[in-house]
């Protein structure tokens, strides 16, 4: 799950670490109001949605004066904002953070995840604070420094002098408390709600020899919110695609991608592979769509209707291999679909497993028009034949 920077950086503030003042506004004129109790000009706007690049796409801005502040509130409020991770069609902006301009120093990266091969949680730090952590790997390898995390011992402070000196230049060693601190706070964060990612991109050593997190970037485990009824509370909707919200209601796992094959699969790894093979074949998926093991014949009909409400969708591939879930509770799913909202476009079918022979006689019994595939490959072939 994730949240806003703003309800990132509520969470820095009950773990100590710094950050900049600011308040939350929904309209120019709120945003003007509340930069006259923030130290300032300059402020910061900031809009706050769930998608890196904000910056580049015009989402953060520099103001010097009231009347550029409700000018800039205004333009990210009432225009979607397009970054690289929104798609060309952009996402509304409903709130915006005013915040302090600060007399930036030196800007570094400091982020915690999950390292899958270690078994362990890292913490990443890099004096190439303000970029995309993953272009300065690329690029500039030497310059991302990785510490593991013993979870029995924590954040050690050595640990944070091997950070603190490799800078270069190296600040004053006034400054290493400061830096000490906000990485061992940090980490206690991330290990008390469960995170999975906790980023700050850029944290500032300010002319006046503070560190504070100008930035904050939250993810967490959806598997741990049954503890984390508080983090579970900020979830927005808004920031979900619509579709993912009906999808999430009915427990299905579902994910809306950009392509014109609408695709119901059960098992992840079925699902992914099923995507795979639909772009070998030429074609583009619209979305990953995992009814799971024991999904019911409502769940399946909901899932169906859910790929229908998707405009993009040209042709729907059904693929399901029978084990905990049975072929005919799957066509039988379809078929209450399919009298409930018409279906207007190529179906294609493969089943296999358990009761696939029901399941394929409930399908043939009924007024669907669908095409029968034997495997996943001619499937992939026949929807992609249809958009082609």
């Amino acid at each position: 799950m994730k949240i806003h920077e703003f309800q990132a950086k509520d969470l820095f503030r009950n773990f100590g670490i710094p950050v900049p003042s600011g308040k939350l506004a929904t309209t120019p004129g709120q945003a003007v109001d509340n930069a006259k109790s923030i130290p300032g000009p300059p402020w910061v706007v900031k809009a706050q949605i769930h998608a890196g690049g904000r910056g580049k796409g015009g989402g953060v801005r520099l103001v010097r004066s009231l009347e550029e502040m409700s000018k800039a509130a205004d333009a990210i409020l009432s225009n979607p904002l397009i970054t690289p991770q929104t798609g060309p069609a952009g996402q509304k902006v409903r709130q915006v953070l005013i915040e302090e301009g600060l007399d930036i120093d030196r800007e570094f990266y400091l982020g915690i995840v999950i390292d899958r091969k270690l078994e362990s949680p890292v913490m990443i730090f890099s004096q190439a604070g303000g970029m995309e952590i993953e272009e300065v790997s690329a690029q500039h390898p030497e310059l991302v420094l990785i510490e593991s995390i013993d979870s029995a011992q924590g954040f050690m402070p050595y640990q944070a002098r091997n950070f603190f000196y490799a800078l270069d230049p190296m600040p004053d060693k006034k400054v290493f408390k400061e830096f000490s601190a906000t990485m061992t706070r940090l980490y206690k964060l991330f290990l008390a709600k469960d995170c999975s990612l906790v980023e700050i991109n850029p944290l500032v050593l300010t002319k006046s020899g503070s560190v504070v997190a100008l930035d904050a970037k939250i993810n967490f485990d959806d598997n741990a919110l049954f503890r984390q009824k508080e983090i579970a509370q900020l979830h927005d909707p808004y920031e979900m695609d619509e579709l993912e919200v009906k999808a999430a209601e009915s427990n299905l796992n579902y994910i809306r991608l950009d392509g014109n094959i609408g695709a119901m699969v059960n098992g992840a790894g079925l699902a992914m592979a099923t995507m795979d093979i639909i772009k070998l074949a030429g074609a583009e998926p619209a979305n990953f769509l995992d009814v799971g093991g024991g999904a019911s014949e409502e769940m399946v009909t909901n899932g169906l209707k859910i790929i229908l409400s998707d405009e993009r969708v040209k042709a729907i591939l059904i693929n399901i291999f029978g084990g905990i879930m049975r072929c005919d509770v799957l066509a039988r799913g379809v078929v209450k679909a399919a009298k409930e909202v018409k279906i207007n476009v190529p179906l294609i079918v493969r089943l296999e497993g358990t009761n696939v022979k029901e399941g394929r006689e409930i399908l043939k019994n009924s007024d669907l028009d669908f095409s029968v595939a034997q495997d996943i490959e001619e499937a992939a072939r026949m929807v992609a034949k249809q958009v082609s």
